[in-house]
């Protein structure tokens, strides 16, 4: 196999030479060239099979990078780039795409955009610069004078190419996405010229936002106070759809130009629009105003080269030193005190979210009407600030303290720095973490015929839930986020967010990304047709209660989820607003018996097929009636162990109680650890009544309508009205 593949590296280069003799001659080179060319360094033809058409695509690249970096033209200035394009013009479109090239999203940098790159980049002599994803080397081959160069490139073809174009270079093969932490031991870069894959990232397969962890990686990469010149999406920019994750990600730098590039790749094969952006990791001013071109030589009118920043350290700069002279209050041979620590903004480690058990219940505070103000009955979060809002709950579960948790969450130290969750909100994190640290008693099977469990000693131990009862503005969704992100960093990298519709997965993105998450690790189910699989390697499924039921022939949602996640799963099911599964159990209703409704049925056969998933509940009405419990399998309210035996023994008994019944179930949830219901607080609000006194004229049109319904009832129900109704 070595011997194979040093041939293939030998026909390589012999086929680049020939090319490169017409690029120094300044001759067009066409197909015909590429071919005479192919045939002669592999010994045949494409048919015979010895080459493939995009195979002398990838030849013809690697040769012009050999020829910019043999034979360099001046590129001092915005006029030089005529050297550019008219190199450009002198090459053949390339019009074969490879479906490994279309997989990865491998679109070379063209040279013309390559060199305004270069330009914008303002390289310096001591610049150590970086391109996470190298491809063929087009895009740093015309850079001048600098202190080193470290190229990366996933494709081991293109990376064997790389070190005969840049001998001197430092070449890796990591996932430009991962460089935060792949190299971490190299020199930080001060300058990086990415073209980053644009819909395609490893292990996650087709992803629209991979250009956008490639920018975010390569930013974290690069030093403070250096340049970054990025080729990126046309969606990429300050659109209102994109402007949450575009700000995110450009928080504390500097974007210095800003250009929309229209059909300036079609030598590459492709008609999309770019985007071209200099950033100076520097802290944020206003964004410039976008330029928007159709071609290069249109641009370079519009576009200067801005100077470079001045590089900054990562530590604070060193105290003065203290006179050397003896001083009566040290010792003469004192030493010089070792420096403190400096942990700089942008540092965001995981860190375990430490707090202390209080062996006693943190004593209620004063009561006001049916309610106590809110605390953590019995965790002391180190630094956890309080909600931003005033938190109560009702004097019933107020008086029962929680249990003593075990788990101690792992989450991003700006989570708890930055208060981006409160105390309360990190609160339900422990003890969902600790719900799940426990199993329901007994072993079950999913019952063949219905959605219930049958007791089995050959069945599954299944995990225990939590649920969530927060009211209307405590933040549910940021607490789903927080309980996934928790699981997310302990390597359980496949999630589910069940919620209402569609229009809430802006609010899932927005609450994930201010945790630190990307936009693009939630992605909703209609992504996948039903009757495929779902290429997602890692990420949050989020998917609608509709969409859940929904099934197509001999294809449903429910499976197509199961089969996505696979029977071993231990990752998070969070069922948002799952008040929407309320008719698992049927009931009468004003026309009669119901069934059970699909959507309910759909989500409890999806917790019934997960033993190990970590199922977490959200319902701002999770005690208002019984039916809102029934869907709850993993909160042990009825089966082995409890008073119950099924749920409908449970439905039936708890109905008979009424809310009182509702309500003590409520308390012994949280006694357990498995439930938790906040609402915000009505201290401090002001109201006024408004009266509006009716008109005589308004009385008698309410009056005409009352008679018209009281007529309109009484037909309903009695044969003789309905003449008089229909007068």
């Amino acid at each position: 196999m070595t011997d194979l593949f040093e041939a293939a590296e030998h026909a390589d280069r012999a086929a680049a030479t020939r090319l490169i003799a017409h690029l120094h001659t300044g001759d067009r080179i066409t197909r015909r060239h590429l071919n005479e060319a192919m045939i002669a360094a592999f010994g045949g033809t494409d048919a015979d099979g010895r080459w493939t058409q995009r195979d002398s695509f990838e030849i013809l690249e690697h040769a012009i990078a050999l020829h910019l970096r043999t034979n360099p033209y001046c590129l001092a200035t915005l006029t030089d780039v005529a050297a550019a394009s008219e190199l450009l013009g002198r090459l053949p479109t390339q019009t074969v795409r490879s479906e490994e090239q279309i997989e990865w999203q491998q679109f070379s940098t063209p040279v013309d955009i390559a060199a305004v790159a270069v330009l914008l980049a303002n390289v310096q002599p001591d610049d150590v610069i970086l391109e996470p994803s190298a491809g063929n080397g087009l895009l740093v081959a015309q850079c001048g004078a600098h202190q080193a160069l470290h190229l990366n490139e996933l494709d081991p073809t293109r990376r064997g190419r790389l070190s005969a174009v840049f001998p001197r270079a430092t070449i890796t093969g990591h996932d430009g996405a991962t460089i935060g932490s792949t190299l971490s031991s190299a020199e930080r870069p001060t300058l990086i010229l990415m073209n980053p894959p644009f819909s395609r990232s490893l292990g996650r397969g087709a992803d629209d936002y991979a250009a956008v962890r490639h920018l975010q990686a390569a930013l974290r990469r690069l030093r403070p106070g250096g340049r970054l010149v990025a080729i990126m999406p046309d969606w990429f920019g300050p659109s209102a759809r994109m402007r949450d994750q575009y700000e995110t990600v450009l928080r504390e730098t500097t974007v210095r130009t800003s250009i929309r590039l229209e059909k300036c790749y079609l030598k590459h094969g492709t008609s999309i629009a770019v985007r071209l952006f200099v950033i100076d990791k520097i802290p944020g001013k206003s964004p410039p105003a976008i330029i928007q071109r159709s071609s290069i030589a249109e641009l370079l009118d519009a576009i200067s080269i801005s100077d470079r920043a001045p590089l900054r350290s990562d530590l604070p700069s060193a105290t003065p030193k203290r006179g050397t002279g003896i001083s009566m209050f040290r010792a003469v041979k004192s030493s010089r005190s070792d420096p403190r620590p400096f942990h700089a903004p942008v540092r965001n480690d995981v860190l375990p979210v430490e707090y202390s058990s209080l062996e006693t219940p943190a004593p209620l505070l004063d009561q006001t009407g049916v309610y106590l103000p809110y605390r953590p009955s019995r965790i002391v979060f180190a630094t956890a600030g309080e909600h931003p809002t005033a938190l109560v709950e009702s004097v019933a579960m107020g008086s029962i303290p929680a249990p003593i948790p075990t788990h101690m969450p792992r989450l991003p130290e700006r989570t708890v720095a930055e208060r981006l969750l409160s105390a309360s909100q990190l609160e339900t994190v422990v003890y969902a973490g600790h719900a799940w640290s426990q199993s329901l008693p007994g072993r079950f099977k999913p019952d063949k015929e219905g959605v219930g469990l049958t007791i089995a000693e050959d069945g599954a131990a299944y995990r225990k839930g939590f649920f969530l009862g927060d009211g209307t503005g405590a933040g549910k969704g940021r607490q789903i986020a927080a309980c996934i992100l928790d699981n997310w960093l302990q390597g359980r990298r496949r999630n589910i967010w069940v919620t209402k519709n569609e229009p809430l997965l802006e609010d899932a993105r927005r609450d994930w990304t201010a945790l630190g998450g990307l936009t693009g690790d939630i992605q909703p189910l209609g992504n996948w047709k039903i009757d495929e699989p779902i290429k997602l390697d890692q990420g949050v499924l989020f998917v609608t209660y509709p969409t859940l039921r929904s099934m197509r022939g001999d294809h449903t949602r429910l499976k197509q989820i199961i089969d996505w996640v696979g029977e071993d799963f231990e990752g998070v099911i969070a069922f948002d607003e799952a008040h929407e599964m309320g008719g698992v159990a049927g009931g009468e209703g004003a026309l009669g018996a119901k069934r059970g409704s699909q959507q309910g049925i759909c989500g409890v056969l999806l917790q019934n097929h997960l033993p190990g998933a970590r199922v977490l509940y959200a319902s701002a009405t999770g005690a208002s009636d019984v039916n809102n419990l029934a869907y709850a399998v993993r909160l042990g309210l009825w089966g082995p162990e409890t008073a119950f035996a099924d749920r409908e023994q449970f439905i039936s008994g708890i109905r008979k109680g009424g809310i009182a019944a509702m309500e003590l179930v409520a308390r012994d949830l949280k006694a357990t650890g498995l439930y938790m219901a906040r609402a915000l607080s009505f201290a401090g609000v002001e109201y006024d009544i408004l009266r509006h006194e009716l008109t005589p004229a308004q009385i008698e049109i309410y009056d005409t309508y009352a008679d018209a319904w009281a007529i309109l009832c009484a037909a309903a129900h009695k044969i003789a009205y309905r003449e008089v109704a229909i007068m």
